[in-house]
């Protein structure tokens, strides 16, 4: 079924939609000394595989130790289990795809859905909450997303601008009509047609504005959540972000993940997001062009989308972990 037009979209104060605290991207990574020491007993995997065929792109962590996976060929999510590596499929595809995903405390799974646009789905029954179409505006990739306590943010990789959906009180979810697009401006240069352009968004370490990467331009840009206009990080000279795609903000830490150089570039930030300086990158020989990344305790997870090789229905898949 087609999705339904969107009514024009009101003027929603924007102030309000990125408030955040900096201790939230660490709150995830606090475990209990038991279990701490259950898990050094026996040793979590390292290679966690996934299903045949699966394509995996986005990812993200909640408080337990599952992670969950979205598909770029039918849209399925997948929940796997980090101390086991066992999983199953815990919500069935609409049959587009599933792009960047974020799980709120609510057990909602927000899900940038491509040319889609979003959807939320209960992560506990797998059942499609909410839909929203960001733009009517073509071509159009919604590729991925950040929470924050006032809003998910959504990237477009084809055109230039954010979407936010504003949360209300106890997390209420906004109408179709209460999507708020955010034009971006200043340092950002679009390049045209169907090229990938923003791609992975976070916070800066203050949380007083966005984070957002710019696939092949390979910049860092700091963008005004209220007026859209962006100014290029300093990385230092570091080597460009080419090949930048999911973001993951640690406190001051930055992790880059960088596709096709199957690698992660490590940047610590200053506490406004304005300038960085490159501490290092990490590999891994199970990486076969990660995309994004999430963290539990003291590891990073990256899906392999494997983006060099042909999809097959037989294809494999897998879950990476390392160090961080």
């Amino acid at each position: 079924m087609a999705p339904p037009q969107p009514a024009p979209a009101r003027h929603i104060g924007r102030r309000r939609l990125l408030t955040t605290s900096a201790a939230t991207a660490g709150a995830l990574l606090v475990g209990s000394s038991a279990a701490t020491a259950s898990a050094t007993e026996h040793p979590w995997p390292d290679v966690i595989p996934l299903p045949d065929g699966f394509r995996p792109e986005g990812i993200t962590i909640g408080g337990g130790p599952y992670a969950y996976l979205g598909s770029l060929g039918d849209g399925s999510i997948y929940r796997a289990d980090l101390r086991t590596g066992e999983g199953r499929i815990i919500s069935k595809g609409p049959g587009t795809p599933s792009v960047g995903l974020e799980l709120d405390d609510r057990g909602r799974l927000f899900v940038a859905g491509r040319g889609q646009g979003a959807r939320v789905v209960d992560a506990r029954t797998g059942e499609i909450i909410a839909s929203y179409v960001l733009t009517t505006k073509t071509p159009t990739f919604a590729n991925d997303v950040f929470l924050t306590p006032k809003a998910a943010w959504f990237t477009d990789s084809y055109q230039p601008a954010l979407y936010a959906l504003p949360l209300g009180r106890h997390g209420r979810l906004p109408d179709p009509d209460e999507v708020v697009a955010v034009t971006l401006s200043g340092d950002w240069s679009q390049t045209p047609g169907e090229v990938v352009n923003a791609n992975g968004i976070t916070r800066t370490p203050d949380g007083r504005a966005l984070l957002v990467v710019q696939s092949g331009v390979g910049g860092l840009h700091r963008v005004n959540p209220r007026t859209g206009v962006t100014e290029l990080v300093d990385l230092g000279g570091a080597a460009p972000l080419t090949n930048g795609d999911g973001l993951l903000l640690l406190g001051r830490r930055l992790y880059v993940v960088q596709n096709r150089q199957n690698a992660i570039d490590v940047f610590r930030l200053a506490e406004d997001g304005r300038s960085g300086i490159f501490e290092g990158r990490l590999t891994d020989a199970h990486f076969d062009v990660p995309t994004t990344v999430a963290a539990h305790r003291k590891r990073l997870y990256l899906p392999n989308a494997r983006f060099t090789t042909t999809p097959t229905p037989d294809t494999t898949y897998s879950l990476v972990a390392v160090k961080r």
